[in-house]
């Protein structure tokens, strides 16, 4: 059962206000996505890497590749102008048997621990998939400039990345959105949606997803 990681790197990084996408911006000296990449690199489980991204940066991919020796990257396609088109592209073409997994991992979310990201492929090896998540912890309020009511947070969760799914299974889940014009936010909604039961495995507030500039600080305060 060959582990194969998916990194959609597509997106433009609009709301960190910088020039260029945020997972190609500097922290200490480094690419974002780069402390994304080496974390599967590092891992003894995980068998290759896709990056889809904006043709534009393939040959700096490519150079980082080189540069921090990421081996484990077999190929960069291109990517969509969502987040689905993205792991869809990378997903075709990828040559994997059905039971094969297949990691999706945010290119900005850089300090995924080494323990949740194993237990997160064991639990999938056990169960057929897994998405990491965090036990929501903060008082949860519905309202728009006032507080309307307020909302219990038994078994709620923050979903993060990776989410871990079987080739065939997340394969024909894609294609199914694709043939509803069904638009998710990620793919453990898109597997949901089949008939599938979606596992959990407990997430780390480390593996925060950099969105703003308030995020990239923190970032360079914690590396």
């Amino acid at each position: 059962m060959k582990k194969i990681v998916i990194i959609p790197a597509g997106g433009k990084g609009t709301r960190t206000g910088f020039p260029k996408p945020k997972q190609f911006i500097k922290v200490k000296n480094k690419e974002l996505i780069v402390y994304s990449l080496e974390t599967f690199q590092r891992n003894k489980l995980v068998d290759e890497i896709i990056v889809s991204a904006d043709p534009v940066y393939f040959k700096l991919i490519e150079n980082l590749k080189r540069k921090y020796k990421l081996n484990k990257i077999s190929a960069i396609v291109e990517g969509g102008k969502v987040r689905q088109e993205s792991v869809f592209n990378a997903l075709s073409f990828i040559s994997a048997d059905k039971n094969d997994l297949i990691i999706v991992h945010d290119a900005v979310r850089p300090l995924l621990p080494q323990n949740i990201l194993t237990k997160a492929i064991k639990d999938a090896e056990e169960k057929g998939n897994s998405v990491v998540c965090i036990v929501g912890c903060n008082t949860l309020i519905r309202g728009k400039n006032y507080i309307k009511d307020y909302i219990n947070r038994d078994n709620i969760f923050y979903v993060q990345t990776p989410q871990i799914f079987r080739y065939d299974d997340l394969l024909r889940a894609m294609k199914k959105a694709i043939k509803d014009n069904f638009l998710a936010t990620d793919e453990s909604m898109l597997v949901k949606r089949t008939g599938k039961k979606v596992n959990i495995t407990e997430g780390s507030n480390l593996n925060f997803k950099v969105t703003t500039k308030a995020d990239f600080q923190l970032l360079k305060l914690l590396v």
